[in-house]
């Protein structure tokens, strides 16, 4: 697939998302860059900002299987997985499959979960398999995990360990809407909208599995020049000397930053990436690869507050 085919099917993506989701674009405009790159999202919202509405939109217009955790404290990994099962007629194991196994997967609250079910998605995230008694087992070609946590609610909650929550391409923060969106959506609502319903809404399939695939491929192709691959690794080194960071964004952090510039660039419908695509996407690919100090977050700053202070540090390419 050529990368023109691939802006135009980021953009039909796009315009059929904004048919139920009002008010959120960066939200799915970072939701779309994570799939089509490649990558998994962590979305961090308050309740009701229609974090599983737009995993569910993503997945009806794409085409691809969707399933979705509720992540509790009792969860066992097996319950993500999948178990063998003894068959009696046969008298051989047989794989039942999880939830796990599906195009795109909502981990929904994955922070109520304890570390050990937590960890139980590192292999299928960064290895697209998942391995049961000694067995591997393929996950679809298209993957994607889109993990939302609460960041207001803490109690019965375990944090997310630093190896998982590196697996995430991107930390998307949904805040409310404006004014005006909101009450778009109350309008759209009394026009007879329902969430549960997203054919009524008008919502229509514009791609499937093998055409995500060559769009994946085509994001790779987007041309990043040799400037805009220095820009992005000067970003990450920078993140590493900041007063404020005690541990800053790895190599595999800039290799994310640089492929969701790529996509960005798909999503904007240009065939190359750009210091602007990069500056897009560095909140999102580097606000949960920062660990701030002790006393700098006693001071109430941000990673975010961080990362502007960087770019603005780091000079531009022309």
């Amino acid at each position: 697939m050529h990368v023109q085919e691939a802006n135009d099917a980021a953009r039909r993506i796009m315009d059929e998302l904004r048919k139920v989701i009002i008010g959120q674009d960066e939200v799915l405009t970072e939701m779309v860059v994570a799939l089509l790159a490649g990558g998994h999202a962590l979305l961090e919202g308050v309740p009701g900002t229609a974090k599983t509405l737009a995993a569910r939109a993503l997945a009806a217009v794409t085409g691809g299987n969707f399933r979705r955790i509720q992540f509790t404290p009792d969860l066992m990994p097996s319950d993500i997985i999948g178990v063998n099962t003894y068959n009696t007629a046969t008298g051989e194991f047989v794989f039942r499959q999880g939830p796990v196994f599906a195009d795109m997967l909502l981990a929904d609250e994955i922070n109520r979960a304890p570390a050990k079910t937590q960890s139980a998605l590192l292999e299928a995230m960064q290895e697209r398999q998942a391995t049961v008694d000694g067995e591997p087992h393929p996950m679809s070609p298209v993957f994607t995990v889109f993990a939302t946590q609460n960041p207001v609610e803490f109690e019965g909650t375990y944090p997310l360990p630093e190896a998982q929550v590196d697996r995430f391409m991107l930390k998307t923060v949904i805040s409310y809407p404006a004014e005006d969106m909101e009450a778009a959506i109350l309008d759209r609502v009394e026009g007879g909208f329902d969430s549960t319903d997203l054919s009524g809404a008008g919502l229509q399939r514009v791609s499937d599995i093998p055409t995500l695939v060559e769009i994946r491929a085509a994001v790779r192709s987007v041309r990043a020049e040799e400037k805009v691959r220095r820009y992005v690794t000067q970003i990450v080194r920078a993140t590493r000397a900041m007063r404020a960071v005690s541990l800053g964004a790895s190599p595999r952090a800039a290799i994310m930053l640089m492929l969701a510039s790529k996509a960005h660039a798909v999503v904007a419908g240009r065939e190359f990436a750009t210091p602007d695509d990069v500056k897009a996407m560095a909140p999102s690919a580097l606000r949960h690869r920062l660990l701030l100090l002790p006393e700098v977050e006693v001071e109430g700053r941000t990673p975010d507050e961080c990362i502007r202070e960087l770019l603005l540090g780091v000079e531009v390419p022309r």
